[in-house]
């Protein structure tokens, strides 16, 4: 098995050898740690491309100018709806791969005049383990994926990024909050909003990683097992279920198998 500098070599050796890509970047880990060593060895070849919409938090759009802004990369914003995406709303299994296709699609239009040969994403050697229908529209417009093609797992890019001092490393994971609704529940804007605001609450009171998962009406917190303590105080408890009450939900629970990554998927058919 290469190490894990072998596996950065290999990266930045992939990176020289497209020559110019532009970064679907989100700010989170593996789209910053790919866009600093695409910088770091394509120089002004390499360009951030972002997608504003309802999926992301806004805090999340403006973490990803600012780092551009420091880094000193052409960074590319383009506003999107993914409510005008057919078949987007149904929320059927393969929903990523609906949506990452008309994004994608969308980036690929963005930067064809831009001087730049290929588009490239963050997804890692981790993400194989899981259920991820976005992936096939990676493969089917060319979308390249340099940590992939690398070997590098997540906790490796966690660890280079600490090296490289990026303020990701320790960064929670994120996905867009379509993936908090389980497959056949239509997601509206107004549902996205109650999810962004709950989650946000979470994050308020100093829970480094959540989800808060909708199947209708009730809500199901995930938190990392060892925060179960810290949210059960009667302080945070009625906090929290008196402002998801106030967002539409009928009933907040707390999933005792804590936080994981997927675990929609649990309900797919």
């Amino acid at each position: 098995m290469a190490d894990i500098y072998e596996k950065k070599h290999r990266l930045e050796n992939y990176l020289r050898e497209l020559g110019s890509i532009a970064v679907a970047y989100s700010a989170g880990v593996d789209s910053t740690f790919l866009l600093k060593t695409a910088h770091d060895v394509l120089g002004e070849k390499a360009i951030a491309v972002t997608v504003r919409s309802c999926l992301v938090p806004e805090r999340e759009f403006a973490e990803a100018e600012n780092f551009c802004k420091d880094l000193g990369v052409k960074h590319i914003i383009a506003e999107a709806d993914p409510f005008s995406i057919d078949g987007f709303a149904k929320n059927p299994p393969d929903r990523c791969y609906i949506c990452k296709k008309a994004l994608f699609g969308q980036m690929l239009e963005i930067v064809k005049n831009q001087g730049i040969s290929f588009i490239a994403e963050g997804s890692n050697a981790d993400d194989m383990n899981d259920y991820r229908p976005g992936m096939k529209a990676v493969k089917e417009l060319g979308i390249k994926s340099p940590l992939l093609e690398a070997g590098l797992s997540k906790a490796e890019i966690r660890k280079l990024s600490e090296e490289a001092g990026l303020p990701t490393w320790n960064k929670p994971s994120f996905a867009c909050l379509a993936s908090r609704f389980v497959y056949g529940e239509e997601i509206s804007g107004e549902k996205l909003s109650a999810v962004e605001k709950a989650e946000e609450l979470l994050r308020e009171l100093g829970f480094p990683q959540y989800r808060v998962r909708v199947h209708g009406k009730i809500a199901r917190i995930e938190i990392s097992p060892h925060e179960f303590g810290k949210i059960i105080l009667p302080e945070n408890a009625e906090k929290i279920s008196s402002y998801l009450h106030k967002l539409g939900f009928l009933y907040v629970s707390l999933d005792l198998d804590g936080y994981r990554t997927g675990s929609m998927n649990n309900f797919r058919n």
